[in-house]
């Protein structure tokens, strides 16, 4: 009889480090390092423990936890207010929380004020031992959370990189340059020559600028003009609407837009002169938002990979929070281009 049968838990009773233990036929100690230092066990060991903790769903107490190791096992993240936040966020989030959540943390959330990155929250948070690690989401200029937490010694990770100043800790970020330049691509596969860009005000925001900076390298590519073709908006409808009129007066059969809310401005537009968006003037959006696939005609866009970003911040953090000293990493992950309706219509080449 094999040795883990000897001692099976009560049925329905609740499963302890004791019962793991029992089962995988090695000591209590042994199950404690095989979740907190597995590097101190042999690999077959340790891949049985692992294996009686999946099928039993033994979940370690984290208060006791916290006692051993000093770790809350939590992970901190400030979320914007609900007026600004974006779909690309709330996404990003919920892949954040599972990945921590494979990996035996929680996200903790407080709430980071209206108006740009900022410090408060962060040292409330720390002054109460609460949180292992911050992962940040907006960084962009001047965010002054980077500086202050490397000052501190405190784990962190970026969703974003940093754009400014010194480059400090481990960031995943999109390449938006990349994105946009696939969509010049697919536009010019399907004839287009007159194809404009609009994105956010020049200098206000690093990620717009990048996705600017890859419609305009495709377009010289190409040897396109640009010139006149780039129009500028705050990420509001009404004013994306008004400054997609003179790119279309301009004769754009194409327009590339930094984010879907700026796409969509685009669509009211067209709407406005009873021309339609992919059968007139192609269009596509950055950020592949829920409301792509709902539009008529379906919008396509550029999508994010935000799983894989979730689960990179994750893995950089802990590893950030086991080897404090070790040298920054710093992803830069490749989005698609998923099209739709808007953007397959063929136009004469001029």
């Amino acid at each position: 009889m094999p040795r883990s049968s000897k001692n099976p838990p009560a049925k329905g009773g609740p499963v302890t480090l004791a019962t793991v233990a029992a089962r995988a036929g090695v000591s209590p100690q042994t199950v404690s390092n095989a979740i907190n230092s597995p590097d101190l066990l042999r690999p077959e060991t340790l891949e049985r423990v692992r294996r009686v903790i999946e099928e039993t769903g033994y979940r370690p107490s984290r208060a006791a936890q916290t006692l051993r190791t000093r770790s809350s096992r939590l992970i901190g993240y400030g979320i914007q207010p609900a007026h600004s936040s974006s779909p690309v966020l709330d996404r990003f989030l919920h892949a954040l929380s599972q990945a921590a959540d494979a990996a035996g943390y929680r996200i903790l959330l407080f709430a980071s004020p209206d108006g740009g990155p900022s410090l408060e929250g962060y040292e409330e948070l720390l002054d109460q031992h609460e949180v292992d690690g911050f992962v940040l989401s907006g960084t962009d200029r001047a965010d002054p959370r980077q500086a202050w937490l490397t000052k501190r010694g405190v784990p962190f990770v970026g969703f974003g990189r940093m754009w400014s100043g010194r480059p400090l800790g481990d960031w995943v970020d999109v390449d938006g340059a990349c994105g946009t330049d696939a969509a010049v691509e697919h536009l010019v596969a399907h004839g287009h020559r007159r194809i404009a860009f609009l994105g956010w005000e020049r200098g206000v925001s690093g990620a717009g600028d990048d996705r600017a900076e890859g419609w305009q390298r495709a377009m010289r590519r190409h040897g396109l003009p640009v010139r006149g073709r780039r129009g500028q908006s705050v990420n509001d409808i009404d004013a994306a609407r008004a400054a997609a009129k003179p790119l279309l007066d301009g004769g754009a059969t194409a327009v590339i837009a930094a984010s879907d809310m700026l796409a969509l401005g685009c669509y009211q537009t067209l709407r406005e002169r009873g021309t339609l968006p992919g059968r007139d003037v192609a269009v596509i959006g950055f950020d592949d938002s829920p409301t792509a696939e709902l539009l008529s005609p379906t919008l396509t866009s550029v999508a994010q990979p935000l799983e894989e970003v979730g689960r990179e911040c994750v893995r950089l953090l802990l590893a950030r929070i086991a080897t404090p000293d070790a040298a920054p990493e710093r992803l830069l992950l490749e989005p698609s281009l998923i099209v739709r309706d808007s953007s397959t219509t063929a136009t004469a080449p001029l």
